[in-house]
């Protein structure tokens, strides 16, 4: 359910809390941009989002906890079960994958295991519009990296999937 920025700026702290952990579930992040409110306009909410997330880059903690509230790449099934709290802001970013033949999702699935094993967190990547093929090639390509330019490039992806939800809470994705 969408709502406007007067009544997100007038929602008590737990709830405007809550609100924010649907698009991105880093406590810390929403704690902080709650407590940034009043906003002016959207603009200034998604620019002060930006801010926080980037100084919050430097701690892993909370970028692991942001990952953590996503379902693995093709695996659109634990979407339901795992991350019930963010299933309605979630639904259509794997579309892509909906229609993936079935090699192109077992690689994808191969691929999402093989990444877990070596940064220790899933593969993140802003999905939203990108077929399963692409976002296989994707993965293939972020997966001889390091583990410190995995976490700099799924932060970055990380952003972009905040920022197209909280335009989805306010109705204006």
């Amino acid at each position: 359910m969408s709502l406007t920025l007067a009544q997100f700026n007038t929602l008590s702290q737990e709830e405007a809390i809550a609100r924010l952990l649907t698009c991105c579930t880093s406590s810390n992040w929403a704690h902080q941009l709650a407590c940034a409110r009043p906003f002016i306009d959207q603009n200034a909410l998604l620019m002060k989002s930006d801010d926080i997330w980037h100084k919050l880059q430097t701690n892993e903690d909370d970028l692991l906890e942001a990952f953590d509230g996503h379902p693995q790449i093709g695996n659109v099934a634990s979407l339901k079960e795992k991350y019930r709290n963010t299933q309605n802001s979630a639904a259509h970013e794997q579309s892509g994958a909906n229609n993936a033949e079935d090699d192109v999702l077992e690689a994808l699935a191969q691929g999402n295991q093989d990444y877990l094993d070596k940064f220790g967190f899933i593969f993140i990547v802003f999905a939203t519009g990108k077929s399963a093929q692409q976002m296989l090639d994707l993965l293939l390509a972020r997966l001889p990296n390091d583990r410190t330019t995995e976490l700099t490039n799924a932060a970055a992806e990380q952003n972009k999937i905040t920022r197209l939800r909280l335009n989805k809470l306010f109705g204006t994705a």
